[in-house]
């Protein structure tokens, strides 16, 4: 059954299982969606904090 991302902390909890499983880089991207969804600054900085590297996205 597919995982449904309503919530930054589903986006977190994703990020967890990617690190977990050696994926690094889909981590940080889903780590990063994460602290987009969350409204609180410092909260966001401590979901990126967990999941170390620089971004990986591509600015338009």
């Amino acid at each position: 059954m597919p995982q449904t991302f309503n919530r930054a902390a589903d986006y977190v909890d994703a990020a967890r299982q990617m690190a977990d499983s050696g994926r690094p880089t889909l981590a940080r991207l889903l780590a990063e969606e994460a602290a987009d969804r969350t409204p609180n600054s410092s909260e966001a900085a401590r979901i990126l904090d967990g999941f170390p590297g620089h971004s990986l996205r591509r600015e338009s």
